[in-house]
């Protein structure tokens, strides 16, 4: 089958920074179903292994963390799916990723893909939703169905017009939050607005007082995603007395948890691929979100994300996604297709 992967860490100017070739076609045993990929998305963390790292591989790595395709094969522990389905997820970051013509992936962290998309559209979502269901609904612990309470609640999401932060806004609002989402420029700031942000804050001046400008002392909730160590202050201020803070970006310099002893306030890490990675006892649970998001999407009440695509599915389509994800100036989420 063809494949697209890396063998050096090279800038993705270079030409051998991502590279075609053939590989051995995978088997479905056990609980993977065998998917014929369609569509993937590039996210940040694709960025990274390609960057990170020194030397040559003595095999090529394929990276790839969203994908759209068709069940072609199952292993024979497989209940949820069958041959023929059309399935998206994230995958696992242990695994050979979606950037290839076939993969294998658990079905205990794949969704049926929503009907009503397009597999761009669809393929833009896994990633970001499990990872902005995860954030809100699992570790900020906001109850989606209580939405007479959620009403009186305010949640910040810092960089609201990144991948994570497009999707978090929608669901946050469909929870029934008020919603400040942070973004800089007139793109991103109507771009968060008509996701359903109730409010727009800058994340290049002072949080503080942006937010308090808006008439809020504190926030309920805080969601980071970009730059922990540049906005910890500014949460720690920001942040109620008992509120909640998560984070999907990690710190480069120690983090001062002292600042929310005298709030009671709560921090925590949000990784998507932690289900997957440790095999734990909840690893089902991402193929339910998943289908929720599906149905959510299918109804419209959450809208895609995708504001980028290229066809085919190469490496040079890659390239140029990679690009634009490297910029740091991706509004929404980028994708490549075969159709």
């Amino acid at each position: 089958m063809k494949a697209i992967g890396f063998k050096k860490h090279l800038p993705i100017d270079e030409e051998e920074s991502l590279i075609e070739f053939e590989t051995f076609k995978p088997v479905a045993k056990g609980h993977d179903l065998l998917v014929k990929v369609k569509a993937v998305s590039v996210n940040p963390v694709d960025v990274g292994v390609r960057k990170s790292g020194h030397g040559t591989l003595r095999e090529p790595k394929i990276i790839g963390w969203d994908a759209v395709g068709i069940v072609e094969s199952v292993g024979e522990n497989v209940s949820l799916f069958k041959k023929g389905e059309l399935v998206f997820y994230a995958g696992s970051f242990k695994r050979s990723g979606s950037n290839s013509e076939y993969q294998l992936v658990d079905e205990r962290i794949v969704g049926h893909a929503p009907q009503k998309l397009t597999t761009a559209q669809a393929a833009a979502m896994p990633l970001t939703s499990l990872t902005a269901w995860e954030a809100l609904f699992e570790q900020l612990e906001i109850n989606p169905n209580d939405k007479k309470n959620n009403n009186e609640k305010t949640i910040l999401i810092i960089n609201g017009a990144g991948g994570v932060g497009s999707i978090a806004t929608q669901p946050a609002s469909w929870a029934g939050l008020k919603v400040i989402a942070s973004a800089s420029r007139p793109e991103t700031i109507e771009w968060v607005t008509k996701l359903g942000a109730d409010k727009v804050v800058n994340h290049h001046l002072d949080l503080v007082h942006e937010v308090r400008k808006l008439g809020y002392e504190y926030v309920d909730y805080i969601l980071e995603l970009n730059d922990l160590d540049g906005h910890w202050n500014e949460m720690a201020e920001l942040i109620k007395p008992s509120g909640k803070i998560a984070s999907i970006t990690e710190n480069k310099r120690p983090v001062n948890l002292r600042k929310l002893t005298k709030k009671r306030a709560t921090f925590a890490w949000e990784w998507m691929y932690t289900k997957s990675f440790y095999q734990t006892p909840d690893m089902i649970t991402q193929h339910e979100i998943l289908d929720k998001i599906s149905s959510l999407l299918d109804q419209e009440i959450i809208k895609t994300t995708l504001n980028k695509a290229f066809t085919p599915i190469n490496d040079l389509n890659l390239k140029e996604a990679h690009k634009i994800v490297e910029s740091n100036h991706m509004i929404g989420k980028v994708v490549v297709s075969d159709e």
